[in-house]
């Protein structure tokens, strides 16, 4: 067995590096478009599947109760969250609509839907930015990998350059952008 240490020293260099990857323009670009869509009273749809779930429903909630708005807060939700309508949905109408069928019922001209996936491949994200395109929704696709399907179809995008299947780095430099855009507004919409 090797050593931890080692391992940890890697991997953490394996993480900064593939930060240091990710253009802080589309970073910028995506906190313009969080900003706008509060200030215009617009729903922030996030989704994703695995660990990317637990990302969409940790970016709604950082979002919507962790920047402390109350004046005008962010209309944050993450559609990976409600266990009952998901298989609903996936039971009647299949697997590939548990996003699509929720943007259908909550999605308004404008609204803002943001994909989360390593591989952006996954194909019930791609069938909901679908939709989202012809209610007139904007899409962001939050990727890693070559991004897939989902950042070739998106308005916007966030790129988290990794190798195929580097789960691990793909998923942490998800969460510190929540993270690092949550902390950003934490310090820049105090009384606004």
């Amino acid at each position: 067995m090797n050593s931890f240490s080692e391992y940890a020293r890697q991997y953490i260099f394996r993480l900064q590096e593939v930060l240091g990857k990710i253009k802080h323009e589309e970073v910028e670009e995506f906190v313009n478009l969080l900003f706008e869509a509060r200030e215009e009273n617009r729903n922030i749809f996030f989704a994703g599947n695995g660990g990317s779930a637990a990302t969409s429903s940790h970016f709604a909630n950082d979002f919507g109760i962790g920047t402390r708005q109350r004046i005008k807060p962010f209309r944050a939700i993450s559609l990976s969250d409600n266990l009952a309508t998901i298989t609903a949905i996936g039971n009647d109408f299949g697997y590939d609509q548990i996003f699509a069928r929720q943007v259908e019922v909550l999605g308004r001209e404008d609204d803002l839907l943001v994909g989360i996936s390593a591989s952006g491949n996954s194909e019930n994200l791609v069938c909901a930015f679908r939709v989202a395109k012809k209610l007139g929704l904007t899409t962001v696709a939050i990727t890693a990998f070559d991004g897939g399907v989902l950042r070739e179809i998106a308005d916007f995008s966030v790129h988290v350059p990794t190798s195929k299947g580097e789960y691990g780095p793909a998923e942490d430099a998800h969460m510190i952008l929540d993270h690092l855009i949550t902390n950003f507004f934490v310090s820049n919409l105090e009384g606004r």
